[in-house]
């Protein structure tokens, strides 16, 4: 009879200590319940810049930027129906509008400074506008009964983005005196090009096709509670998707013609189409079979509230 009373004491002992394993001292629960809303993001720049503050040096990511929580990222939002499922929107929403200037010699000016005059100058300018926008639906179920929770599910996603790029110089051509030609011009790196007709030009604008796609993706994972509704874990997503890119144009500017002029061209540029079934990394690029990380796992943060 004590022996049975020893072995039921003691299995209650063992299960008031995995009950208290999932509230905290001050009686707070540590995993999601019914009505929970939850906010997840991957995490893997963070590690990656703390490991690279540790040793000292100047290595790449150890200087925290405008780029040090990824270009990529995605978020991903939760409402928890109960504490074993919840409902899924992941949301990729980036604009971003980048200036770069450069000063360059005015063309216009034949005389030389007399030292210690200040050369004549003009400005030339590189506008980049980049739009990036994903948006996913989905549901999770979970499973587990401790901290550690696995968790499995899919989405249906679509995404747009757009590319432009436009150049405004301090110089305008010209075939007049002095003859003021391309060179004339700074060299962003790739506005400097030639036209259909073989003359050297330099690029006015560029504009990539919208880029539209569409995908299903399912998703399998695991989540350590190291605090109450805080987890860290990772997300391993497989899915089909599809993605189609529209034409897009560019026009440069050029002297050329029997009679030289200044003139500008337009060229059409094709678009494209992908179809894709793969694993991917739905914390880096909004669908993986289109971006980079494929086929890898990323550390996440999950705040639950």
């Amino acid at each position: 009879m004590k022996k049975q009373v020893l072995v039921v004491a003691l299995a209650l002992g063992v299960s008031g200590a995995f009950a208290q394993d999932l509230t905290s001292k001050k009686g707070e629960p540590m995993l999601p319940e019914a009505g929970d809303y939850a906010i997840s993001m991957n995490v893997d720049p963070i590690f990656t810049y703390l490991g690279n503050a540790f040793h000292g040096t100047a290595a790449t990511g150890n200087t925290p930027g405008t780029n040090w929580l990824n270009g990529q990222q995605t978020i991903v939002a939760k409402k928890f129906i109960d504490e074993k499922s919840a409902y899924r929107l992941v949301v990729r929403l980036g604009f971003t509008n980048q200036t770069t200037k450069a000063m360059i010699s005015d063309a216009t000016v034949t005389t030389a400074p007399t030292y210690p005059a200040t050369p004549a100058m003009v400005e030339d300018k590189m506008k980049v506008n980049n739009t990036n926008i994903g948006i996913g639906v989905g549901k999770e179920m979970r499973r587990g009964k401790t901290r550690l929770q696995g968790f499995y599910g899919a989405d249906a996603m679509i995404w747009i983005s757009m590319l432009g790029t436009k150049y405004d110089y301090g110089n305008a051509l010209s075939t007049g005196t002095p003859a003021v030609g391309v060179g004339s011009s700074t060299n962003f790196g790739s506005n400097m090009t030639t036209d259909a007709y073989g003359n050297n030009a330099r690029v006015l604008s560029q504009k990539s096709g919208m880029t539209f796609g569409i995908g299903v993706r399912a998703f399998v994972g695991a989540e350590y509670f190291i605090m109450p509704k805080i987890s860290l874990g990772a997300e391993f997503g497989w899915g089909i998707g599809y993605q189609m890119t529209g034409k897009g144009k560019e026009t440069v500017e050029s002297i050329g013609g029997a009679t030289p002029t200044v003139g500008q061209v337009e060229t059409k540029t094709s678009g494209s189409s992908k179809f894709g079934f793969d694993t991917d990394l739905n914390q880096g690029t909004i669908f993986g079979f289109h971006g980079s990380n494929t086929g890898s796992a990323s550390l996440k943060a999950t705040f639950h509230f």
